[in-house]
């Protein structure tokens, strides 16, 4: 009688686990495949790869709407970057790009599960929750992030019972200052941006994905709005690239000043006539 119940009970969990797989294959059919490694496709237009407009070059070029006060803050830093300082470019000190210059970068990987959407891109997790919560369910004092939290929605435009768009609103507050592109082309200071993002495969190309994005920020006159794409790496088993800024990195800043370390491991000036840091705590040697 024991053995009867206990081969009852294995029948039943195998029949669970079995139900449970063709629940999870039910789930996976509904959602699309954005499966493998994606690129943006980034033309560098005579300057580097990654801004935040691809069909524009870099810079000034990228004709972003900011208002005066930060067309200022982008002269200065262009301005400072002259000199051989930094300018508002803070990932040359190997800080997380932020959104949305981190939508930007190589080697994008998409997870998807019914509550959340990962969006893995080197060391930097963009966390999506598509499970039905809103903005009245967020904490009232989140923690700043440089990636924001986001909402995202699925959604079966053409009805065949398949998601093909998610819909994704990313908040603040952020962590900053960020920038756009390496010219120090600047988000407000007060971190208080928005993104709205529909993410969706090209109708003609199941290898292309786009990511059409608005940008609403203080430091703009208007909303941003850009089509960003990433093909898909036809290799089944891509290279994940494992390298972090920080690795060879000759920044350094202290305080607010930027110094360059030389080959043989000593501190340089970055700037003409850069004066050296503060060694009130090191013990001098007398001449």
């Amino acid at each position: 009688m024991s053995y009867r119940s206990s081969a009852g009970t294995l029948a039943f969990a195998a029949a669970l686990i079995v139900a449970l797989g063709g629940a999870q294959a039910a789930d996976d059919a509904k959602y699309p495949n954005w499966k493998g490694q994606w690129d943006p496709i980034n033309p560098r237009l005579g300057g580097q790869a990654i801004k935040f407009d691809p069909t524009k070059a870099w810079g000034p070029a990228q004709q972003a709407p900011l208002t005066p006060e930060y067309q200022k803050v982008h002269e200065e830093s262009m301005a400072d970057q002259a000199k051989g300082g930094l300018g508002n470019y803070p990932t040359a000190r190997c800080l997380p790009s932020g959104m949305p210059r981190l939508m930007a970068l190589p080697g994008e990987e998409y997870v998807i599960t019914p509550e959340t959407t990962y969006i893995l891109i080197g060391h930097d997790i963009r966390r999506i929750f598509t499970d039905g919560r809103d903005w009245r369910d967020w904490p009232k004092d989140p923690q700043p992030t440089y990636e924001g939290y986001a909402i995202g929605k699925w959604i079966d435009e053409d009805g065949d019972g398949r998601y093909d768009v998610l819909e994704v609103e990313t908040r603040g507050p952020f962590k900053g200052p960020r920038a756009y592109d390496a010219t120090g082309l600047p988000l407000a200071f007060d971190n208080e941006s928005t993104f709205r993002e529909r993410f969706h495969l090209d109708k003609n190309d199941p290898n292309l994905l786009h990511d059409e994005i608005t940008v609403f920020d203080h430091a703009l006159t208007r909303p941003w709005s850009v089509d960003k794409t990433f093909r898909r790496n036809p290799n089944p088993r891509p290279n994940w690239s494992l390298t972090s800024c920080t690795e060879g990195n000759n920044q350094i800043v202290i305080g607010t000043e930027n110094y360059f370390l030389s080959g043989d491991g000593l501190l340089m000036p970055a700037k003409k006539d850069q004066a050296p840091p503060d060694l009130r705590y090191f013990k001098q040697t007398r001449k």
